[in-house]
Protein backbone atom coordinates (compact mmCIF):
# COMPACT_ATOMS: atom_id res chain seq x y z
CA UNK A 1 0.00 0.00 0.00
CA UNK A 2 2.81 2.45 1.22
CA UNK A 3 6.17 2.32 -0.32
CA UNK A 4 8.90 4.99 0.42
CA UNK A 5 11.54 5.57 -1.89
CA UNK A 6 14.70 7.34 -0.99
CA UNK A 7 13.40 9.43 1.74
CA UNK A 8 16.30 11.76 2.75
CA UNK A 9 15.42 14.83 5.28
CA UNK A 10 17.86 17.37 6.63
CA UNK A 11 17.86 20.12 9.37
CA UNK A 12 20.63 22.44 8.54
CA UNK A 13 23.96 20.17 8.55
CA UNK A 14 21.95 17.41 10.28
CA UNK A 15 20.78 14.34 8.55
CA UNK A 16 17.51 13.38 10.39
CA UNK A 17 16.61 10.76 7.11
CA UNK A 18 19.30 9.46 4.92
CA UNK A 19 18.09 7.24 2.04
CA UNK A 20 14.77 5.42 3.22
CA UNK A 21 13.84 3.18 0.96
CA UNK A 22 11.09 0.79 2.38
CA UNK A 23 7.45 -0.70 1.58
CA UNK A 24 4.31 -1.44 4.08
CA UNK A 25 2.30 -4.01 2.94
CA UNK A 26 -1.51 -3.40 3.13
CA UNK A 27 -3.84 -4.90 5.70
CA UNK A 28 -0.95 -5.58 8.06
CA UNK A 29 0.50 -4.04 11.25
CA UNK A 30 3.79 -2.20 10.30
CA UNK A 31 6.14 -2.09 13.14
CA UNK A 32 8.20 1.59 12.96
CA UNK A 33 11.06 0.83 15.57
CA UNK A 34 13.96 2.35 16.51
CA UNK A 35 15.83 4.34 19.26
CA UNK A 36 14.81 7.57 20.22
CA UNK A 37 16.01 9.91 17.97
CA UNK A 38 16.42 7.82 14.97
CA UNK A 39 14.08 9.86 12.30
CA UNK A 40 10.81 7.84 13.17
CA UNK A 41 8.55 11.04 13.89
CA UNK A 42 10.35 12.97 10.94
CA UNK A 43 9.33 10.02 8.86
CA UNK A 44 5.84 10.28 10.07
CA UNK A 45 5.18 13.77 9.31
CA UNK A 46 6.79 13.30 5.95
CA UNK A 47 3.78 10.67 5.21
CA UNK A 48 1.30 12.82 6.93
CA UNK A 49 2.49 15.36 4.36
CA UNK A 50 2.96 18.05 7.15
CA UNK A 51 6.27 18.53 6.29
CA UNK A 52 7.90 17.37 2.85
CA UNK A 53 11.14 15.38 2.64
CA UNK A 54 14.44 17.33 0.78
CA UNK A 55 14.71 13.76 -1.69
CA UNK A 56 12.97 10.83 -2.48
CA UNK A 57 8.70 10.24 -2.67
CA UNK A 58 5.99 8.67 -1.09
CA UNK A 59 3.99 6.27 -2.85
CA UNK A 60 -0.04 4.96 -2.21
CA UNK A 61 -1.26 2.55 -3.63
CA UNK A 62 1.01 2.98 -6.51
CA UNK A 63 0.64 7.04 -7.12
CA UNK A 64 2.30 9.95 -5.59
CA UNK A 65 1.03 10.76 -2.69
CA UNK A 66 -0.87 14.24 -2.77
CA UNK A 67 -2.77 16.54 -0.63
CA UNK A 68 -6.10 14.28 -1.41
CA UNK A 69 -5.07 11.39 0.58
CA UNK A 70 -4.54 12.77 3.55
CA UNK A 71 -7.97 12.31 3.96
CA UNK A 72 -7.49 8.36 4.14
CA UNK A 73 -5.38 8.29 6.78
CA UNK A 74 -5.51 8.58 10.77
CA UNK A 75 -3.06 10.02 12.77
CA UNK A 76 -2.56 9.58 16.48
CA UNK A 77 0.42 11.53 17.56
CA UNK A 78 2.27 10.43 20.58
CA UNK A 79 1.96 14.35 21.78
CA UNK A 80 -1.89 14.33 22.99
CA UNK A 81 -4.14 17.46 22.82
CA UNK A 82 -7.52 18.15 23.09
CA UNK A 83 -9.37 21.49 23.99
CA UNK A 84 -9.81 21.10 27.78
CA UNK A 85 -12.88 23.16 27.94
CA UNK A 86 -14.60 21.69 25.50
CA UNK A 87 -17.14 19.30 25.82
CA UNK A 88 -16.14 15.34 24.68
CA UNK A 89 -18.89 15.06 22.25
CA UNK A 90 -18.62 18.45 20.85
CA UNK A 91 -15.08 18.37 20.38
CA UNK A 92 -15.53 14.73 19.19
CA UNK A 93 -17.68 16.18 16.23
CA UNK A 94 -15.64 18.99 15.33
CA UNK A 95 -12.99 17.03 14.87
CA UNK A 96 -14.74 14.41 12.79
CA UNK A 97 -16.06 17.40 10.38
CA UNK A 98 -12.63 18.28 10.11
CA UNK A 99 -12.31 14.92 8.19
CA UNK A 100 -14.86 15.99 6.03
CA UNK A 101 -17.33 14.37 8.03
CA UNK A 102 -21.05 14.91 8.31
CA UNK A 103 -22.39 15.99 11.56
CA UNK A 104 -25.31 13.86 11.26
CA UNK A 105 -23.21 10.32 10.36
CA UNK A 106 -20.33 11.53 12.87
CA UNK A 107 -22.47 11.86 15.44
CA UNK A 108 -23.99 8.43 14.75
CA UNK A 109 -20.87 6.52 14.73
CA UNK A 110 -19.70 8.31 17.89
CA UNK A 111 -22.50 7.20 19.55
CA UNK A 112 -21.96 3.53 18.18
CA UNK A 113 -18.37 4.09 19.72
CA UNK A 114 -19.22 5.51 22.89
CA UNK A 115 -21.25 2.59 23.34
CA UNK A 116 -19.19 -0.31 22.88
CA UNK A 117 -16.63 1.53 24.38
CA UNK A 118 -18.84 2.23 27.89
CA UNK A 119 -18.07 5.75 27.58
CA UNK A 120 -21.99 7.11 26.95
CA UNK A 121 -21.74 9.02 30.09
CA UNK A 122 -18.90 11.14 28.96
CA UNK A 123 -20.40 12.64 25.87
CA UNK A 124 -21.41 16.01 27.77
CA UNK A 125 -18.11 15.90 30.12
CA UNK A 126 -15.59 18.81 29.60
CA UNK A 127 -12.31 17.18 28.62
CA UNK A 128 -10.83 18.41 31.63
CA UNK A 129 -12.38 16.14 33.64
CA UNK A 130 -11.00 13.06 32.11
CA UNK A 131 -7.99 11.30 33.08
CA UNK A 132 -4.96 11.15 31.09
CA UNK A 133 -6.26 7.43 29.88
CA UNK A 134 -9.42 8.90 29.57
CA UNK A 135 -8.67 11.52 27.20
CA UNK A 136 -6.13 9.23 24.70
CA UNK A 137 -9.58 6.76 24.33
CA UNK A 138 -11.40 9.43 22.94
CA UNK A 139 -8.89 10.73 20.76
CA UNK A 140 -7.84 7.39 19.47
CA UNK A 141 -11.88 6.82 18.47
CA UNK A 142 -11.59 10.39 16.99
CA UNK A 143 -8.75 8.98 15.04
CA UNK A 144 -9.93 5.91 13.57
CA UNK A 145 -13.80 7.46 12.93
CA UNK A 146 -13.58 8.50 9.49
CA UNK A 147 -12.66 4.79 8.39
CA UNK A 148 -9.04 5.85 7.33
CA UNK A 149 -7.33 3.13 5.20
CA UNK A 150 -3.79 3.86 6.48
CA UNK A 151 -3.72 4.27 10.32
CA UNK A 152 -0.93 5.80 11.48
CA UNK A 153 -0.49 5.68 15.57
CA UNK A 154 3.07 7.39 17.56
CA UNK A 155 2.90 4.96 20.90
CA UNK A 156 -0.97 4.35 21.11
CA UNK A 157 -0.33 2.47 24.59
CA UNK A 158 1.67 5.28 26.45
CA UNK A 159 -0.41 6.19 30.07
CA UNK A 160 -2.90 3.43 29.60
CA UNK A 161 -3.70 0.77 31.92
CA UNK A 162 -3.06 -2.87 30.73
CA UNK A 163 -7.01 -2.80 30.84
CA UNK A 164 -7.30 -0.17 28.43
CA UNK A 165 -4.01 -1.19 26.52
CA UNK A 166 -5.88 -4.68 25.98
CA UNK A 167 -8.61 -2.63 24.48
CA UNK A 168 -6.66 -0.39 22.02
CA UNK A 169 -4.75 -3.62 20.81
CA UNK A 170 -8.20 -5.48 20.13
CA UNK A 171 -9.22 -2.55 18.02
CA UNK A 172 -5.84 -2.28 16.05
CA UNK A 173 -6.10 -5.72 15.29
CA UNK A 174 -9.99 -5.77 14.33
CA UNK A 175 -8.89 -2.65 12.20
CA UNK A 176 -6.62 -4.96 10.67
CA UNK A 177 -8.65 -7.64 10.15
CA UNK A 178 -11.04 -5.33 7.85
CA UNK A 179 -8.41 -4.45 5.95
CA UNK A 180 -6.70 -1.52 7.10
CA UNK A 181 -2.97 -0.95 6.72
CA UNK A 182 -1.81 0.25 10.84
CA UNK A 183 1.78 1.79 11.10
CA UNK A 184 2.65 1.39 14.51
CA UNK A 185 5.41 3.17 16.16
CA UNK A 186 6.70 2.03 19.79
CA UNK A 187 9.25 1.36 22.03
CA UNK A 188 7.48 -1.78 23.17
CA UNK A 189 9.01 -5.22 21.96
CA UNK A 190 6.45 -6.72 23.48
CA UNK A 191 3.90 -5.42 21.86
CA UNK A 192 5.93 -5.70 18.45
CA UNK A 193 5.78 -9.26 19.11
CA UNK A 194 2.59 -9.65 19.33
CA UNK A 195 0.55 -7.04 16.88
CA UNK A 196 3.13 -6.78 14.14
CA UNK A 197 3.52 -8.54 10.97
CA UNK A 198 6.29 -6.35 9.44
CA UNK A 199 8.57 -3.79 11.03
CA UNK A 200 11.09 -1.45 9.62
CA UNK A 201 13.92 -0.42 12.34
CA UNK A 202 15.77 2.74 11.78
CA UNK A 203 18.60 3.98 13.75
CA UNK A 204 20.92 7.30 13.27
CA UNK A 205 18.34 8.16 10.22
CA UNK A 206 18.79 4.66 8.50
CA UNK A 207 16.93 1.48 7.68
CA UNK A 208 18.76 -1.01 9.62
CA UNK A 209 15.78 -3.64 9.55
CA UNK A 210 12.83 -4.05 7.37
CA UNK A 211 10.85 -7.28 7.22
CA UNK A 212 8.25 -10.01 7.97
CA UNK A 213 8.63 -10.36 11.71
CA UNK A 214 8.75 -13.71 12.18
CA UNK A 215 11.47 -14.18 9.19
CA UNK A 216 13.23 -11.90 10.73
CA UNK A 217 13.45 -13.35 14.11
CA UNK A 218 14.44 -16.55 12.28
CA UNK A 219 17.40 -14.98 10.58
CA UNK A 220 19.02 -14.13 13.72
CA UNK A 221 18.18 -17.61 15.59
CA UNK A 222 21.89 -19.52 16.24
CA UNK A 223 20.33 -22.65 16.01
CA UNK A 224 19.87 -23.38 20.07
CA UNK A 225 17.32 -25.59 21.33
CA UNK A 226 16.12 -26.02 24.51
CA UNK A 227 15.48 -29.71 25.81
CA UNK A 228 13.63 -31.35 28.69
CA UNK A 229 15.08 -34.84 29.51
CA UNK A 230 15.66 -37.43 32.39
CA UNK A 231 19.06 -38.78 32.68
CA UNK A 232 22.71 -37.41 33.49
CA UNK A 233 23.81 -34.79 32.15
CA UNK A 234 27.40 -35.64 31.23
CA UNK A 235 26.07 -38.58 29.19
CA UNK A 236 23.85 -36.20 27.62
CA UNK A 237 27.13 -33.90 26.77
CA UNK A 238 28.99 -36.64 25.81
CA UNK A 239 26.40 -37.99 23.50
CA UNK A 240 26.36 -34.68 21.38
CA UNK A 241 29.86 -35.27 20.31
CA UNK A 242 30.53 -33.05 17.01
CA UNK A 243 26.66 -32.51 16.33
CA UNK A 244 26.33 -29.89 19.26
CA UNK A 245 27.52 -27.99 22.24
CA UNK A 246 26.11 -28.18 25.15
CA UNK A 247 25.53 -24.39 27.11
CA UNK A 248 24.03 -24.89 30.76
CA UNK A 249 22.13 -27.88 31.91
CA UNK A 250 19.68 -27.51 35.13
CA UNK A 251 17.77 -30.12 37.12
CA UNK A 252 14.47 -28.91 37.98
CA UNK A 253 12.21 -31.28 39.78
CA UNK A 254 11.45 -34.79 37.78
CA UNK A 255 12.72 -33.58 34.54
CA UNK A 256 15.83 -31.99 33.41
CA UNK A 257 16.75 -29.17 30.93
CA UNK A 258 19.52 -28.21 28.30
CA UNK A 259 20.39 -25.88 26.29
CA UNK A 260 22.56 -27.22 22.89
CA UNK A 261 23.52 -25.17 20.47
CA UNK A 262 23.27 -27.38 16.97
CA UNK A 263 26.67 -27.41 15.14
CA UNK A 264 26.75 -25.67 11.65
CA UNK A 265 24.77 -28.05 9.03
CA UNK A 266 23.63 -30.56 11.87
CA UNK A 267 19.76 -30.93 11.66
CA UNK A 268 17.69 -31.64 14.99
CA UNK A 269 16.80 -34.76 13.73
CA UNK A 270 20.60 -35.89 13.90
CA UNK A 271 21.27 -34.40 17.05
CA UNK A 272 17.85 -36.84 18.71
CA UNK A 273 19.75 -39.74 17.26
CA UNK A 274 22.76 -38.76 18.96
CA UNK A 275 20.76 -38.40 22.35
CA UNK A 276 18.14 -40.86 22.14
CA UNK A 277 20.76 -43.95 23.69
CA UNK A 278 22.02 -42.45 26.31
CA UNK A 279 18.91 -39.67 27.99
CA UNK A 280 15.41 -39.94 27.81
CA UNK A 281 13.73 -37.16 26.01
CA UNK A 282 10.49 -35.58 26.94
CA UNK A 283 10.27 -32.00 24.76
CA UNK A 284 12.79 -30.00 22.30
CA UNK A 285 11.99 -26.29 21.63
CA UNK A 286 13.99 -23.87 19.16
CA UNK A 287 14.84 -21.01 21.07
CA UNK A 288 14.20 -17.99 19.00
CA UNK A 289 15.16 -14.74 19.58
CA UNK A 290 12.85 -12.03 21.09
CA UNK A 291 12.67 -8.65 18.85
CA UNK A 292 14.00 -6.99 21.92
CA UNK A 293 17.13 -9.08 21.86
CA UNK A 294 17.38 -7.94 18.15
CA UNK A 295 16.55 -4.70 18.86
CA UNK A 296 19.55 -4.44 21.05
CA UNK A 297 21.48 -6.30 18.89
CA UNK A 298 21.13 -3.62 16.02
CA UNK A 299 21.22 -1.03 17.57
CA UNK A 300 24.11 -1.41 19.94
CA UNK A 301 26.53 -2.29 17.00
CA UNK A 302 26.41 1.56 15.93
CA UNK A 303 25.54 3.21 19.78
CA UNK A 304 26.57 1.17 22.22
CA UNK A 305 26.77 3.53 25.28
CA UNK A 306 23.28 4.75 24.44
CA UNK A 307 21.31 1.52 23.40
CA UNK A 308 18.94 0.79 26.86
CA UNK A 309 17.93 4.55 26.13
CA UNK A 310 14.15 4.83 25.47
CA UNK A 311 13.48 0.75 26.01
CA UNK A 312 10.37 -0.81 27.58
CA UNK A 313 9.90 -4.38 27.91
Amino acid sequence: MLHLEGITKRFGTFIALDGITMDVPPGQVFGLLGPNGAGKTTLIRIITRITGPDEGRVLLDGHEMGPDDVARMGYLPEERGLYKKMKVGEQSLYLAQLKGMKRIDAQKRLKDWFERWDMGGWWNKKVEELSKGMAQKVQFITTVLHEPKLLILDEPFSGFDPINAELIRSEILRLRDTGVTVMLSTHSMPSVEELCDHIGLIDKARLMLHGNVREIRRQYSDNTYRFEFKGNRVALANALSFTGELIDAQENGEYSHARVRLAPGVKLNEVLRQLLPSVEIHGVQEEVPRMHDIFIKVVSETQPETVAQGMTE
